[in-house]
């Protein structure tokens, strides 16, 4: 996909919404990313449940779905803006995964970046917060490198790969500072 087609750009990556079309790139590289992802996180490896997960994300206003891509268009990881709120709370919550063949190049750190910028302008929004499981450490240096500060621990919060997990709460707020 070309640079002209991303919501915004930044030096190594550009952000766009996800579409059902991207179902056969995206689960072909969820499955190439396991070893990565598990035990945090399940992205949909089949184009049955993929179709699902792109759906809610493109008709349900309380979501936002993005892609990061390299700039030739493949992509590189995704970040979803989940439970979106209005309001005097003006909130979301995002996730996110990087690719395997992405991992450690700081193309997650450019994509994210760019969607808590969209985030905040585009969207309106006031506050974002992350939920991390403490043994993750490139998700929460990912958090970090963002601008997001920790807030607090949340015993049992998720229900993640069978049983209800841990999660460090990190978040950021629109008046806060962007990182350098």
């Amino acid at each position: 996909m070309p640079q002209t087609s991303f919501l915004a750009a930044a030096p190594q990556v550009g952000i766009r919404h996800i579409t059902v079309a991207d179902g056969p790139e995206f689960t072909a590289r969820v499955r190439e990313s396991t070893a990565l992802h598990q035990p945090w996180l399940f992205p949909p490896t089949g184009l049955e449940n993929f179709t699902a997960y792109a759906t809610r994300l493109i008709e349900d206003p309380t979501r936002h779905g993005f892609l990061v891509c390299t700039r030739d268009g493949g992509l590189a990881g995704f970040i979803n803006i989940n439970n979106v709120v209005e309001g005097a709370f003006w909130s979301g919550a995002l996730g996110y995964g990087v690719f395997a063949h992405a991992a450690g190049r700081g193309l997650m750190r450019e994509g994210l970046r760019l969607v808590v910028d969209h985030a905040f302008g585009t969207l309106g929004l006031h506050r974002l917060e992350i939920n991390v499981q403490p043994g993750n450490a490139a998700s929460v240096a990912l958090a970090r490198s963002a601008g997001f500060r920790l807030e607090g621990y949340s015993p049992k919060f998720l229900y993640v790969d069978g049983a209800w997990r841990d999660h460090e709460r990190w978040a950021r707020t629109a008046e806060m500072p962007a990182p350098r």
